[in-house]
């Protein structure tokens, strides 16, 4: 009897018959030979159905088998370099051909569909070569970010999602009904990974947040996932080069070990094999500097070739600033050093310069933006209600957050790299909205 196999280990039974199963992605119609291209999840294989290698029933089916129907293929495995697949080089020269459930007609086609009909259709569209990639990618990603950080000492704390007040600012809150008292979604966990320190040392938490922006740009999601690690004694000078080694590692870890998905993506790999340590650092008044004096000069910045616009000193960037500033470096770069009041109230004043923090935004390079924000932490308790106070903030539903610095406060630093965003970075994606199997954007909760 046929063993069973996916199309992934094909290069491992050249020569021997096996069985295949799963669904039909194209089929081309020979006459007497049909050509089919199967998948089955881990890759995408041709099957070279010849009538007289089968009995006429299972030829048959071969030969009237419809798009997305799902079916066991028997058959013997044959090298050829010419062969298309992912991976490629191999396919099933077929003896047997059962169909085990024959799919109406398809909704999805090979060919070009509207953004709004796909994302009708996210549950269907997840099947075609170009969004398994991004999700195979993407799980890449995610497995890597865990392997750094068990391999260096950090232990995984998950944090609340549903919390009783604001960590990112008070705009972009979902507020639900906790049982007749207000409560939010997550922004973020970091809050409680600062409790998580004092009692571990070195911590992350990973899961799902959320921002309830009115944003329909192609770097926003509503709902998305971040890995957010906290560290005691730890400086801004210290988290930075933690930051570029980890960044480090999730980029050639991916291109070691889904180059297959990436070459479905046609994603030019030369500007991520760059991607190691020491990346470029600048500080927040450099990056304005550089920015007025291209604007002055008329530059224009992608993806629509508009006008780069002048900043004043304080405001935070928007996407122009950052796709400029990334486009002068061949690594991401780090800006440091942004106004106080135009980052969150946690993040620890200069000493000599308080109207600036010691944050830093991670830019990656062609136009992805910030991919990682992080900062020193306030770790002096009084430092800490004045900022709250600062930021119109509650002091009750912080009360527990200032006694973290009550009881044997240390500098510590930490930061929030958003998988999605990093996701579209490596695989060269327009929009983020690829980059999760069924992305909440502004507007759009179905499927």
């Amino acid at each position: 009897m046929a063993k069973w196999i996916t199309i992934e280990q094909m290069s491992h039974h050249v020569g021997e018959e096996v069985e295949l199963r799963g669904w039909v992605y194209l089929r081309t119609d020979k006459g007497r030979l049909q050509f089919i291209r199967l998948r089955d999840g881990t890759g995408f294989a041709q099957v070279v159905v010849f009538k007289k290698n089968l009995d006429p029933e299972a030829f048959n089916a071969a030969r009237h088998v419809t798009q997305e129907s799902s079916v066991i293929v028997r058959g013997i495995v044959r090298q050829d370099e010419r062969a298309p697949g992912i991976p490629g080089g191999y396919e099933l020269d077929a003896r047997d051909f059962q169909i085990v459930q024959l799919a109406e007609e398809y909704p999805i086609q090979p060919k070009e569909h509207g953004v709004d009909f796909l994302l009708d259709h996210r549950h269907l569209w997840l099947r075609t070569p170009r969004q398994w990639a991004i999700m195979r990618v993407r799980a890449e990603v995610i497995r890597a970010i865990s392997d750094w950080l068990d391999d260096h000492g950090f232990l995984r704390v998950d944090t609340p999602i549903l919390t009783p007040s604001a960590a990112e600012g008070t705009t972009t809150l979902f507020e639900t009904n906790y049982h007749d008292r207000p409560a939010y979604l997550a922004q973020t966990g970091q809050l409680y990974n600062e409790a998580n320190i004092f009692a571990f040392g070195k911590v992350y938490c990973f899961g799902p947040t959320f921002r309830a922006e009115k944003s329909k740009t192609r770097r926003h999601l509503q709902e998305f996932w971040m890995v957010e690690p906290e560290i005691a004694w730890c400086t801004l000078e210290d988290l930075l080069e933690i930051e570029e080694q980890f960044v480090s590692y999730i980029v050639q870890r991916v291109l070691e070990r889904r180059a297959n998905e990436l070459r479905v993506l046609e994603r030019d790999t030369s500007s991520l094999e760059k991607v190691e340590p020491p990346f470029p650092r600048i500080s927040y008044d450099e990056a304005v500097e550089m920015i007025n004096r291209a604007a002055a000069q008329g530059v224009r910045v992608p993806p629509k070739d508009e006008p780069l616009p002048p900043i004043e000193w304080g405001d935070d960037f928007g996407a122009p600033h950052e796709t400029y500033i990334a486009a002068q470096f061949e690594k991401p770069v780090f800006v440091h050093h942004f106004p106080t009041e135009a980052k969150a109230f946690y993040m620890e004043p200069e000493p000599d310069r308080p109207e600036v923090c010691r944050s830093a935004d991670l830019l990656a390079p062609e136009g992805y933006g910030e991919i990682i924000g992080g900062s020193e932490r306030i770790s002096d308790p009084e430092k800490l209600v004045e900022a709250l106070k600062r930021h119109n903030l509650p002091l009750e539903p912080y009360k527990w957050y200032i006694d973290l610095r009550r009881y044997g406060s240390v500098p510590h630093s930490g930061f929030g790299l958003g998988v999605e965003r990093t996701v579209a970075w490596i695989c060269g994606l327009h929009h983020v909205r690829e980059t999760i199997a069924f992305p909440r954007v502004l507007g759009r909760l179905y499927p």
